[in-house]
């Protein structure tokens, strides 16, 4: 029994490739209890503190962690045997590849899922989630590029040559694409500044339409009319923005004409009467109704009042609700409404 496990094979005997088994099996069982450990105090924790931050630990350890720890049991397995020099040469770019690779990926996702969790907790999370997507897209960008520039530093390729040559070609970059810098920092304008969000309806210019995508080189508007509308960045913080969603209210001032003929004690009326026709109505606040100045061909009368929500079919209805009231109480009265023409008056003469 002894001779056969003494039996060379590739640089190792029998044995040590049982004892490279052995360790492998036995780093796995640790992984194992840990897992199970670690598992049940985070559930524990999340029973006590009612947050969501155990299922985050618990998706990356499964997703990332885990298979690390298993690859290091296959790494020290290996490692406890003789290797011929390439073959051990090779299998460390293997496991540095392989290592990178995870740690990576583990720093992004920890990182998305941080950003993720802080803005589903504030107001409108849903629509920020969205919005963030830009950001953590460049930022999965930055890591890898860091992570790829610490393997070749590992790997032994001269990083400075490598770094230099990119920070040449960067500023050439830059200078040839300047117009997509100025999108790309200006989604960060955007982001922080908030001057509109995700399903916002906004004016730019002649331009109407619901925020549909806000993208780090483009924002989607879908307009009224059903197309969509693609804005670059710059040229919405370079634009000067209305933003229907915040409306708290819509003011409404109009204008009545009514006749030189009229009686001056139906022109006493008048404002009396819009007043409580425009208070009659619900979610309405009456600001004021005057007479205000004479006109060419009419007596001019101005009102204002506020409908108390930004909604624009309430708005619609309310005015047109006051307009038909205004129409039949005038012609109830027998008020005559002012036409844009001018009034030829022959008198006879003595």
């Amino acid at each position: 029994m002894n001779e056969i496990l003494k039996k060379l094979y590739f640089g190792n005997t029998i044995s040590d490739y049982i004892t490279a088994c052995l360790i492998f099996i036995i780093c796995i069982l640790i992984i194992y209890i840990l897992k199970k450990i670690v598992t049940k105090t985070l559930q524990n924790w999340s029973n006590k503190t009612g947050t969501q931050v155990d299922s985050i630990l618990v998706k990356l350890m499964q997703r990332f962690i885990i298979p690390f720890l298993y690859y290091g049991a296959f790494y020290y397995s290996i490692k406890s045997l003789t290797l011929l020099p390439k073959v051990s040469q090779v299998f460390d770019i293997i496991s540095a590849v392989i290592v990178t690779f995870i740690v990576v990926r583990l720093i992004v996702a920890t990182i998305n899922y941080m950003l993720n969790e802080y803005f589903r907790r504030q107001e409108k999370g849903t629509e920020k989630q969205k919005q963030i997507k830009g950001i953590t897209t460049l930022i999965s960008i930055l890591i890898w590029g860091l992570g790829i520039v610490f393997l070749l530093d590992n790997l032994g390729f001269k990083i400075s040559a490598v770094v230099t040559g990119l920070g040449i070609g960067g500023v050439a970059v830059a200078l040839a694409a300047q117009a997509v810098l100025k999108d790309f920092f200006s989604y960060f304008v955007i982001f922080f500044d908030r001057p509109f969000e995700i399903g916002d309806f906004i004016t730019v210019g002649d331009k109407s339409g619901t925020v549909e995508q806000i993208g780090i080189k483009t924002t989607k508007i879908r307009a009224l009319s059903g197309e969509q509308i693609v804005f670059a960045n710059a040229d919405l913080t370079d634009s000067r923005i209305h933003n229907f969603k915040r409306m708290q209210k819509r003011r409404i001032a109009f204008k009545i004409s009514v006749t030189y003929q009229t009686p001056k004690e139906k022109l006493e009326e008048i404002p009396v009467i819009i007043k409580k026709i425009i208070e009659e109505q619900n979610n309405v606040t009456f600001d004021r109704g005057h007479f205000s100045t004479f006109g060419d061909s009419a007596l001019i009368f101005e009102f204002v009042y506020f409908v108390n929500s930004p909604d624009y079919m309430e708005y619609m209805n309310i005015q047109q609700a006051v307009n038909l009231k205004v129409l039949d109480e005038f012609n109830k009265r027998g008020i005559g409404f002012a036409y844009p023409t001018p009034a030829v008056i022959i008198t006879k003469g003595q």
